[in-house]
């Protein structure tokens, strides 16, 4: 993927975001408080995230424990299964910071070796969404708390998504100057 495409996706993606928390606070606020304890949620984002990881580990070369891969997958897949059993709550939350880690792997290829000046904007929104995922992967409830502060005001959500909405914005623009 190339860093044009990589910065246009997300700058869409966060524009159509802030927007629609923006004009659909009602319909945001439904979804999104369902959201850390769906069963569709947690089905479809751990199918994604397993099949992405399994992939990645799948494709592993001799130096990066190519020829343990097997060992790997087994573990991870064992790993997965069993987080439906032991840790059932917040399992959306979790998958979610999964698939946000292994598509920031992907947004980071995209800028690596690229002008500093060309990928300021993107790496930055990336390392943030890292450090996004690493708190709600490991204090799930956070998330919920989160939701809940972002409705409790329609001042907090018009600041969430006007700061979504007008960065989704200045990504496009910056994609589009490349």
């Amino acid at each position: 993927m190339s860093l044009y495409i990589a910065t246009l996706i997300t700058g869409l993606s966060l524009a159509f975001f802030g927007a629609f928390l923006l004009l659909k606070p009602t319909i945001s606020e439904k979804a999104l408080k369902a959201f850390p304890r769906s069963q569709i949620a947690t089905y479809i984002l751990m199918a994604i995230a397993v099949s992405w990881f399994s992939l990645r580990i799948y494709n592993l070369t001799p130096s990066d424990f190519g020829e343990h891969k097997d060992l790997l997958l087994m573990l991870f897949l064992s790993i997965a299964i069993a987080s439906f059993y032991f840790v059932p709550d917040f399992l959306s939350t979790r998958a979610l910071a999964g698939c946000i880690l292994l598509l920031s792997d992907v947004l980071l290829d995209a800028a690596f070796m690229q002008a500093p000046s060309t990928r300021l904007f993107l790496v930055s929104y990336v390392y943030f969404m890292i450090l996004v995922a690493f708190v709600f992967g490991a204090s799930p409830y956070l998330l919920r708390d989160w939701i809940d502060w972002l409705f409790k005001t329609s001042s907090q959500l018009k600041l969430v998504s006007g700061a979504l909405l007008s960065y989704g914005i200045l990504l496009v623009i910056v994609a589009v100057t490349y």
